[in-house]
């Protein structure tokens, strides 16, 4: 169950509104990076969550938390959106073009579709896509995904505060980049506590498969698949092709990729799949 508080989690002011700057902030709200994501993602994996229970605890608030921060971003949209209606007006008596008058090279759906409102959307006004959640049911694969989550997220947010000299907009995404490094941090420690004082002790993910089942030949050998003979190795010399592996149970080594699978024989085209009858004819006869 939710609750909810009519005030913002932190203070949103616009100086100039800037239907541009909007647009761009719908990536932190409906982007791959965005809020949304993040959001469903640790609700995702609490509601989901099986073990200890302070696990689920920290991702429910975490990603309650983050609802207070979509707020805040749709909060800003429009108000970078505001006084944007009279020239929506002008511009369809006048006949000029709604890109350029309306929203200056803004998204015109938030005018059409949103009433000077933010979006579910990118800053292409691309709908938030679901599958970019990561709920996998291992928590250090989720802690994992989260870094990165959080990892571009912080990124993002510190290219808006490039893209504007708005100062309140700078103050809010002052704020949002500080809990991203906060987000980063917390889920960093949940890996370390996992690892019992050691990240590198979660290693193999999962480690509930035994080891001894993989083929380990292969399991710390980085693969060199460039063909050509005089090109150096992405891997000479490197920390991923010599000395210890990250979780320190074996060597790293580096090996020439090979074909060693054979050529891949698939049977004839079924009748019920309706193929060419020249693929069926020939499904056996060597070219």
């Amino acid at each position: 169950m939710f609750y909810h508080d009519k005030k913002l989690q932190y203070k949103v002011r616009v100086d100039k509104p800037n239907p541009q700057f909007a647009r761009a902030l719908q990536q932190a709200i409906g982007g791959i990076e965005g809020e949304i994501r993040v959001c469903l993602q640790y609700l995702f994996q609490s509601w989901n969550s099986r073990g200890p229970q302070r696990y689920r605890d920290m991702l429910l608030d975490t990603g309650t938390e983050e609802m207070a921060h979509i707020e805040m971003l749709v909060t800003a949209v429009s108000l970078n959106l505001e006084g944007a209606s009279s020239g929506v007006i002008e511009s369809i008596v006048g006949g000029d073009s709604l890109m350029e008058k309306i929203v200056g090279g803004g998204d015109p759906r938030h005018f059409l579709s949103g009433g000077l409102g933010a979006l579910a959307a990118d800053a292409n006004g691309v709908p938030f896509n679901g599958s970019w959640v990561v709920s996998s049911g291992n928590i250090a694969a989720d802690m994992y995904a989260n870094v990165m989550a959080e990892a571009t997220g912080r990124t993002l947010a510190t290219r808006l505060y490039e893209l504007t000299d708005d100062a309140g907009m700078k103050d809010m995404l002052a704020f949002l980049i500080a809990r991203d490094t906060m987000h980063q941090q917390q889920w960093l420690a949940v890996l370390e506590e996992l690892g019992n004082g050691d990240i590198r002790n979660v290693l193999p993910i999962p480690n509930s498969f035994p080891q001894s089942q993989e083929h380990q030949e292969f399991s710390y050998a980085f693969v060199n698949t460039n063909i050509d003979p005089d090109e150096p190795s992405a891997g000479l010399n490197r920390r991923w092709t010599q000395g210890p592996s990250f979780d320190g149970r074996s060597e790293f080594r580096e090996m020439k990729a090979q074909p060693i699978g054979g050529e891949p024989k698939l049977a004839p085209p079924i009748p019920e799949g309706h193929a060419q009858v020249e693929q069926i004819e020939k499904a056996n006869v060597k070219s």
